[in-house]
């Protein structure tokens, strides 16, 4: 049921290895090819490659009837500089695993260590890595994926490391986990002019100035009262960077978060409202589009429990936690299965997820195993 100390030496040279050579949302091939490298020697029954892209589905399969369990890690880093000193620091300029998606593949490949040595007595389980978290599009793709049909899983299961929370702490709870989030992109236009004559022109200027304060006027409600919306304005910039012109051009940048995916019906409905609303006030065109699109994120009451009998038989500490406000996109495994994810401490006074000096810390690896292997042993035999 554990790893040995060499296992664990291992496993944590290769994580330092996988930080070494982060690859963005939807460009990671050679982290897709460095996976199965890795896994080879414990000899899959079957090994899936280009799901959603450059997603990796690595299965080992008991041969009899039984649930399929389906355990999800990122193969996806940010583009980050990162500024901290390790002797396995990021090798590529502006690119970083900031978030611990290194930490999280490095759980996946220990499990096949041990399903490589064991298969589960029933059913079979997947190790899913999943292209361009980042993003909110890698789970929607890998599902879409023709490949996927048969790969569909009874029960997903994932984690993600936590900052502030203590080492080795989990938090852990039904409902709703993650929060919905999407970036609203809204670019407006009139017509440039010389700027000794603004006159002759139309400019977004006054445009952009009412509609910032007013999409971030949207913002109302709590997590604790379960009604949060919250806009955030991200960037917004206004013509050329030129003195001799009145500026035709403006783009405003918008993040929309909200508890549930009805809330972010409603949300969409009145910033969209907004825009128009403002724009036609001054003659302007405009158009609207949406980027890194997240659902929210709802852990099913049977997996939340499984997970949670799995702790306990494992002896890791946990409570019930909060809801978080960023958005995962693990949340579209529950369209075809049942899900759940919890959150693992990475300690009280790390960095922050997405800081350039963050750095997963490598004693969460066995920590995170045993709970995976514990719950797929429950499952599966």
């Amino acid at each position: 049921m554990f790893l040995t100390n060499q296992d664990v030496i291992e496993l944590t040279a290769w994580r330092r290895k996988l930080h070494a050579m982060p690859e963005v949302s939807g460009e990671e091939v050679a982290t897709a090819a460095e996976v199965q490298g890795f896994l080879a020697d414990t000899k899959p029954d079957r090994v899936v490659t280009g799901l959603g892209g450059t997603g990796v589905a690595v299965v080992y399969d008991s041969g009899l009837a039984g649930p399929t369990v389906l355990f999800r890690a990122e193969l996806d880093a940010l583009p980050i500089e990162e500024v901290g000193t390790p002797d396995y620091r990021s090798k590529i300029p502006g690119k970083g695993h900031m978030c611990g998606h290194d930490g999280h593949m490095t759980m996946l490949a220990a499990l096949g260590r041990q399903f490589g040595r064991e298969k589960p007595k029933r059913g079979r389980v997947i190790l899913m890595f999943q292209p361009a978290e980042e993003t909110g599009a890698g789970a929607a793709a890998v599902i879409a994926d023709e490949k996927f049909r048969d790969l569909v899983p009874d029960y997903s299961f994932s984690l993600h490391n936590m900052p502030g929370l203590p080492l080795g702490r989990v938090w852990l709870k039904q409902g709703i986990v993650n929060c919905a989030s999407r970036g609203l992109k809204v670019v407006l236009t009139g017509r440039t002019a010389h700027a000794s004559m603004p006159e002759t022109g139309i400019s977004p200027v006054p445009a952009v100035a009412a509609l910032m304060p007013a999409l971030t006027a949207l913002s109302e409600g709590s997590i604790e009262t379960g009604d949060m919306l919250l806009a955030t304005v991200t960037h917004a910039s206004v013509g050329e960077p030129a003195f001799g012109i009145a500026p035709g051009r403006a783009e405003v940048w918008v993040t929309l978060r909200t508890m549930t995916d009805g809330q972010m019906e409603a949300l969409m409905a009145r910033a969209e409202t907004l825009v128009r609303k403002i724009a036609a006030a001054d003659g302007l065109e405009y158009a609207m589009d949406y980027h890194d699109i997240f659902g929210q994120c709802e852990n099913d009451a049977q997996a939340t429990e499984l997970l949670r009998a799995a702790m306990e038989t494992e002896g890791v500490p946990h409570d019930a936690g909060e809801t978080m406000r960023g958005s995962e996109d693990f949340g579209r495994f529950a369209t075809v299965s049942k899900s759940a994810m919890f959150f693992l401490g990475a300690g009280e006074n790390m960095p922050n997820l997405h800081n350039p000096n963050y750095d997963f810390p490598d004693d969460l690896i066995p920590i995170g195993t045993k709970i995976f292997m514990r719950v797929a042993r429950d499952i599966l035999g």
